[in-house]
C-alpha cells in the first residue's frame, strides 16, 4: 500500500509539472485550444505519465517489492527511499526544463539532445541565465522535492534491525507468500503499463501516439512529457522505410534526382558568386514586408533593412523552414534535406555520402566557405559543411586570428562573434576569395539569451517580445553588411540568398499554429538585375533552394534534392513539407494536410483558414485522397534513400 501511495505522489508531481508546462506556453495553445478535448488529454497524459512513470521506478519498485525479509530494515527503507527521491527529483527536473525548452522546438526533448549540444562549451552560462529568467521554475522544483520527501510513507523501522527483520514460523512462510503474490501481480501490471495497454495488438506507445489525443500535432506536448520522450528515443531506428506503393508508383509521383534540365537566366548566371546567409531565428514574422495585412495593415515589422532589400528581390508570399532547430536548417538550405522524425545529422545516415551546393559546384571549379561565429565545431557545422564539400572553414578561431577585426572582445559571451563585426569579416574574407565561389554564413546574435553590444542598447530599446531588439540589430548588421559588399569587385557578379535556420518567439496567433511555427524568409537577390524580382503568390520552403540555386547557374549535371526548382515550377505546382510531433504537414495549393503516417489526421484551406480552425477532412475526400499520395510518395522516397545510401544518386 505505501508503494502505491508513494507512486501516486510522482503523480501528482507529474501533473503539476504539466500544468507548469502549459501555463509558460500558454501562448502558442491559447488561440485555438479546445477545452472540450481536455479529458480525453487528461487520458493521454496519465497513459504517458504511467509508463514514465513505471520505467524510471522499475528499480524502486523492485527493493519494495521483492519478497525478501531483510527489506524491512532502516537501511533498506531509507536506500528505497533516497533512491525515489533522486530518480523522480530528476525526472521532474527534465519537465520543468522542458517548459522552457518547447517553445524553441514545438516537441518535447529527444534524446538526440545530447548529441545536438556535445561540442558546445557554453552549456553551463545557459543553463545559468535560465535559472535567474526561470526563478519561479526553480521555486517550483524546490517545493515539489520538499513534498516528496515529505509526503512520502516509509513503514516505520524503529528497532528493525536485520536480526529481528525475519519473520518465525508461520508467519515466515505467509509473508514470503503474500509478498511473492504482489510482486508477482505487479510484473505483468509494469509491463502493460510500460508498453500503454495490455491486449496483444497493442504494440509499445511512442511519441507519436499522443496525436491520437490532441487537435493539432504541438498540443502533443502537453500529453507527453520528458522522461517519456527521452526513454523512448533511446537507441530508437530513426528511419525505417514504409511500403506505401511499389518503387514505380512513387518515383511516378515523385523523385528527389534531378535531372541536367536547367533554366539559365543569363549567358552570365553560370559564372555567378552564390553568398547564402542564414540568419538565426529570422522569422518570417518580424519582416514587414511579409506582413502588411498583419494588425489591421498597421503592422511594420522590426526589419527595415531587409524590407527594403525585398523591393528589389524575388520572395514567396508562404515560404517555410523544414524544422525547428539550427541542426535542421543546415541540411535542409545546403543539401535540400528535410528534417523527418529527428534532425539528421544526429541520425546514423548522416554517414552517407552527403553532397550540397558547395559539393556540387565544387565540380564546377568554384571554391567554397562555410562561416561560423562561434566556437569551431560547434553545434556539428563544422563537419557538416566539411561533408557537403566546402573547401574551408571560418569560425570563431579565424575571426580572433585576424588582427584586423576585434578578435575576443567582439565575442558575445555566450554563443559567438556579434553579427556586425562577423559580417563585416566575412565581406572582408569573400573579396579575397579567387571567383566563382559559394559561401554561406550562419549568424547567431538573434538567439537565446537575446543580448545586443552594449553600443546599441540605447538605440534597440526592448519592445514587444524580448527577441525584437535583437532582431533590429541583425537587421542593420545586415544593412551594414550589404554596404561594404557593394563596394567589393565580387558583388555586382553574386546571387544572394537569405534565409532563417527557423523560426523563434512570435507574439501573433497566426504565427503560433502548426504551420505558422515555421514561416521562415526565403529570399533570392541578384544586384546585377538578371532575377525578375517581385513576390510570388506560391510555396517556398528550404530545400528548395539548392535547386533553385543550381538552375540559376545553369548547372548540367545530375544530384539529388528533395525540393524542387522554383524559377521553373508553377505557382500552384510549389508545396513544402515539415514535421510535428510525429505529424507530416504537407502545403500545396490552396491546402495543408496533418498526416501521421498511417492516415491524414486534418485538412485545411491554409491561405484563408489563417488559425486552422475548421478541419475539413470528411468533407474534401478527393483533395485528401490526393495529397495523402503525394506526401506519403515523398515520405518512402526520403526513408529509401536515408536507409540505402542513395543521396548522390
Amino acid at each position: 500500500m505505501r508503494f502505491l501511495l508513494n507512486l501516486i505522489i510522482i503523480y501528482i508531481a507529474y501533473g503539476i509539472c504539466r500544468v507548469a508546462f502549459v501555463m509558460e506556453n500558454w501562448g502558442l495553445f491559447a488561440s485555438d485550444f479546445q477545452w472540450s478535448s481536455v479529458p480525453e488529454m487528461m487520458h493521454g497524459a496519465w497513459m504517458f505519465d504511467t509508463s514514465a512513470i513505471l520505467y524510471t521506478n522499475v528499480l524502486y519498485a523492485l527493493l519494495m517489492l521483492i519478497p525478501l525479509h531483510y527489506k524491512e530494515t532502516r537501511g533498506w527503507q531509507m536506500t528505497a527511499k533516497w533512491l525515489f527521491v533522486i530518480v523522480n527529483g530528476a525526472c521532474i527536473a527534465a519537465n520543468l526544463a522542458d517548459s522552457v525548452y518547447f517553445k524553441y522546438t514545438m516537441r518535447r526533448t529527444t534524446n538526440t539532445i545530447f548529441s545536438e549540444f556535445s561540442n558546445e562549451g557554453n552549456i553551463g552560462s545557459i543553463i545559468s541565465v535560465e535559472f535567474l529568467r526561470h526563478w519561479y521554475l526553480v521555486l517550483l522544483f524546490i517545493i515539489i522535492m520538499w513534498g516528496m520527501w515529505k509526503c512520502y510513507f516509509m513503514r516505520n523501522t524503529k528497532g528493525v534491525t536485520w536480526a529481528s527483520c525475519k519473520p518465525r514460523g508461520k508467519e515466515l512462510i505467509g509473508y514470503y507468500v503474500v509478498h511473492t503474490i504482489c510482486f508477482g501481480v505487479f510484473i505483468p501490471l509494469c509491463i502493460c503499463g510500460m508498453r500503454g495497454g495490455a491486449t496483444t495488438a497493442v504494440r509499445p506507445i511512442t511519441i507519436s501516439n499522443a496525436n491520437q489525443y490532441v487537435a493539432h500535432p504541438q498540443e502533443a506536448g502537453i500529453v507527453l512529457n520528458t522522461p517519456f520522450s527521452l526513454i523512448r528515443t533511446i537507441g530508437k531506428k530513426v528511419f525505417e522505410i514504409p511500403q506505401y506503393m511499389t518503387e514505380e508508383e512513387m518515383n511516378a509521383l515523385y523523385s528527389p534526382l534531378k535531372n541536367n534540365q536547367s533554366s539559365v537566366i543569363s549567358n552570365q548566371s553560370s559564372k555567378k558568386n552564390v553568398v547564402i546567409l542564414i540568419v538565426e531565428s529570422f522569422g518570417r514574422e518580424y519582416i514587414g514586408a511579409y506582413n502588411k495585412w498583419l494588425d489591421g495593415g498597421k503592422y511594420k515589422g522590426y526589419t527595415p533593412f531587409v524590407d527594403s532589400l525585398m523591393q528589389h528581390s524575388l520572395t514567396f508570399l508562404y515560404s517555410y523552414c523544414n524544422g525547428r532547430k539550427s541542426i535542421d536548417g543546415m541540411p535542409s538550405i545546403l543539401s535540400s534535406i528535410p528534417m523527418f522524425v529527428e534532425p539528421f545529422f544526429l541520425t546514423p545516415a548522416s554517414m552517407n555520402d552527403v553532397s550540397g551546393i558547395a559539393g556540387e559546384l565544387k565540380n564546377k571549379g568554384y571554391y567554397s566557405a562555410f562561416f561560423h561565429g562561434a566556437e569551431n565545431g560547434s553545434m556539428g557545422f563544422q563537419a557538416f559543411a566539411r561533408k557537403t564539400g566546402f573547401t574551408d572553414y571560418f569560425g570563431r578561431t579565424e575571426y580572433d586570428d585576424d588582427k584586423r577585426f576585434g578578435g575576443d572582445k567582439d565575442f558575445d559571451g555566450m554563443w559567438a562573434i556579434w553579427d556586425e563585426p562577423f559580417l563585416q569579416f566575412f565581406a572582408t574574407k569573400m573579396s579575397e576569395f579567387k571567383q566563382p565561389f559559394v559561401s554561406a554564413v550562419f549568424t547567431a546574435s538573434s538567439h537565446h539569451p537575446y543580448t545586443i553590444p552594449e553600443q546599441y542598447q540605447n538605440i534597440y530599446k526592448e519592445e514587444g517580445i524580448v527577441i525584437h531588439k535583437c532582431i533590429r540589430y541583425t537587421d542593420n548588421a545586415l544593412r551594414l553588411f550589404f554596404s561594404k559588399a557593394k563596394t567589393q569587385p565580387w558583388y555586382k557578379n553574386t546571387f544572394f540568398v537569405i534565409t532563417s535556420d527557423h523560426t523563434n518567439l512570435s507574439d501573433h496567433a497566426y504565427y503560433q499554429t502548426d504551420l505558422g511555427g515555421f514561416c521562415s524568409p526565403i529570399i533570392f537577390f541578384d544586384p546585377s538585375g538578371d532575377l525578375q524580382p517581385g513576390m510570388r503568390n506560391a510555396i517556398a520552403q528550404q530545400i528548395d533552394i539548392m535547386p533553385t540555386v543550381l538552375s540559376y547557374l545553369g548547372y548540367d549535371r545530375h544530384y539529388v534534392a528533395f525540393g524542387c526548382d522554383l524559377l521553373t515550377t508553377k505557382d500552384e505546382d510549389t508545396w513544402a513539407v515539415n514535421y510535428l510531433n510525429g505529424i507530416y504537414q504537407y502545403v500545396k495549393g490552396d491546402w495543408l494536410l496533418q498526416f501521421d503516417g498511417q492516415k491524414a489526421k486534418a485538412l485545411y484551406r491554409f491561405r484563408t483558414d489563417l488559425l486552422l480552425k475548421d478541419n475539413l477532412l470528411t468533407k474534401e475526400p478527393e483533395v485528401t485522397k490526393d495529397m495523402e499520395r503525394q506526401v506519403k510518395a515523398i515520405i518512402q522516397s526520403y526513408m529509401t534513400r536515408m536507409v540505402n545510401n542513395q543521396l548522390t544518386n
